[in-house]
């Protein structure tokens, strides 16, 4: 499947080395054995992103996990409550849902650099800004979430880790998921940079393009 010329990403994701459900993801994962997807492009896809985000994802029979390690000169952000919009600061985000079709619902999380979660249920029947309603009463059941620097510059990490169920899978892992990630770079006194693993083609940049969706094979067929 492709959207106009560019063609859908599709990236099978591997087994967690370590059980989701009983591990605290923030600390004691080795990420350095999970493959990162392809480096970032802007949301436009016109060329790869200056300040590169790698992802990682892996999953097993209880759910999906992710991290984001971000390239940054000057991370920041003010939003400390949950479900505070986000997108109007930097951030990293994940688009997800079940099944290989593009959706019309599909579950939406950001995480900034300051480990401030935003979570939502969305309902985009037309791709259309104006039809596009979003839950946020919704509190992920059972996500896990947190964020930090990375080293001693302003390089940041973000991880989530969210059950299957709650997600809108039931049983094993799915054979294919339609996902994005996303990450809004705001530097202070500089160009803003919105990037991601399937650029979504939209001028002005809008990441709610589930046409654009990528595909993840969690349950063992390729995508």
């Amino acid at each position: 499947m492709t959207s106009g010329l560019v063609p859908l990403p599709r990236w099978r994701v591997p087994r967690a080395s370590r059980p989701i459900e009983e591990d605290a993801i923030l600390g004691e994962w080795v990420w350095r054995e999970v493959p990162r997807l392809p480096p970032f492009v802007l949301s436009d896809g016109s060329r790869p992103a200056r300040m590169q985000t790698a992802v990682r994802v892996c999953g097993d029979e209880f759910g999906l996990a992710v991290r984001f390690d971000c390239a940054d000169l000057s991370a920041w952000g003010t939003f400390t409550e949950r479900d505070d919009p986000l997108w109007q600061e930097e951030a990293v985000e994940v688009f997800l849902a079940a099944g290989a079709d593009d959706p019309k619902r599909y579950f939406e999380f950001e995480v900034s650099p300051l480990g401030t979660l935003f979570d939502a249920r969305i309902d985009n029947p037309t791709s259309r800004r104006a039809d596009l309603r979003a839950d946020t009463a919704w509190d992920c059941p059972g996500i896990r979430w947190g964020a930090g620097k990375a080293g001693t510059d302003d390089d940041w990490w973000a991880v989530l880790a969210f059950p299957w169920d709650s997600i809108g899978v039931s049983g094993s892992p799915p054979d294919l998921l339609r996902a994005n990630f996303y990450r809004i770079e705001r530097p202070r006194g500089g160009a803003e940079e919105w990037s991601a693993w399937s650029p979504t083609l939209a001028s002005p940049p809008d990441f709610h393009q589930p046409a654009r969706f990528g595909f993840l094979s969690a349950g063992g067929r390729i995508a």
